[in-house]
């Protein structure tokens, strides 16, 4: 049942969500790419490795994934004992679908002394298929914990997977996935920028494309951002590349700071779908568990658990 039509104000469904979320003992992690009502009701705010160690770690009955099909699984594979919730089944992730089971087998039986390491956005059955699992936070960390001559296979994110693995030998498999919305980002909307702001500060996430990323003053995940701009000075302008939402995420953390996106084009839709009133409907609800079979699920928690114990 979707109430998402029912006339009521933000304030009002606000109200709803806090007293159901009370009434449930439920936890809700919002991803920093979410719109600004519905980071407005978060318990937690963060990007896929904050919200995962989070998951691990909740005493919630219910945890809300404010977010996309993956994290949701991934949410579920640490707390299996729990409810997980997607509010909106429909937000999925494009990059996640760009490369199946099937393909990462046949790749793994061609290349047999291969480390696989996974970002996270995939699905279950990829991670489980997995050695690794990484975020944006911490992909370069776990790929510098692998001897120089260990042969890699990096899925899904290109542009990622080409970023972490810049100074390593030409030993590595990168599957040649991306997210549209990172990979729409181009080196002159960074030089235009640049050219029109001077003196500010570029901060481009690793899921652009390399060209990009060379450009940038600092190459960080979403959480990595929210650090940065935490010792940068009062009115500094800072040039934003990553999805359009990270923009409220760091006015919430550094409001006075200029925030200037990138390119105008870096709206993810998939992101943009979950409202106030699904996270409520949720929770009224209980509508769209999200679960993984107990087979894949064990499989894809030992890579997600070699994740998490990279600080």
């Amino acid at each position: 049942m979707d109430l998402s039509n029912v006339p009521g104000s933000r304030q009002e469904l606000t109200k709803e969500i806090l007293e159901l979320k009370k009434k449930y003992n439920a936890v809700i992690l919002v991803h920093n790419y979410q719109l600004d009502e519905v980071q407005s009701v978060a318990d937690h705010l963060g990007d896929s490795l904050e919200l995962s160690r989070l998951a691990a770690k909740t005493s919630a009955d219910i945890i809300v994934f404010c977010g996309v099909h993956f994290m949701a699984e991934t949410a579920y594979i640490l707390s299996p004992t729990k409810t997980v919730l997607l509010p909106e089944i429909n937000a999925g992730c494009p990059m996640a679908d760009m490369i199946n089971p099937e393909q990462l087998k046949k790749l793994k039986e061609e290349n047999p002394d291969a480390i696989v390491v996974t970002y996270v956005n995939s699905s279950a059955e990829i991670k489980a298929l997995s050695d690794y699992c990484c975020t944006s936070a911490n992909a370069e960390k776990i790929v510098a914990t692998l001897p120089a001559n260990q042969k890699i296979i990096f899925t899904p994110d290109m542009n990622l997977g080409a970023w972490i693995t810049r100074k390593r030998p030409d030993n590595k498999i990168i599957w040649p996935g991306y997210c549209p919305v990172h990979h729409r980002l181009l080196p002159f909307e960074i030089e235009e920028k640049k050219r029109q702001f001077p003196d500010a500060v570029v901060i481009v996430h690793p899921e652009a494309p390399i060209d990009v990323l060379k450009l940038a003053d600092a190459v960080e995940s979403t959480g990595g951002m929210v650090n940065y701009v935490q010792s940068l000075p009062s009115g500094k302008f800072v040039i934003i590349g990553t999805e359009a939402g990270m923009i409220n995420r760091l006015r919430r953390v550094r409001s006075d700071l200029v925030y200037i996106p990138a390119s105008p084009d870096t709206v993810c839709s998939n992101m943009k779908k979950t409202r106030l009133s699904h996270v409520r409907d949720s929770l009224l609800f209980m509508q769209h568990k999200i679960t993984v079979p107990d087979e894949i699920a064990e499989k894809a928690r030992r890579s997600i658990n070699r994740m998490l114990e990279v600080g």
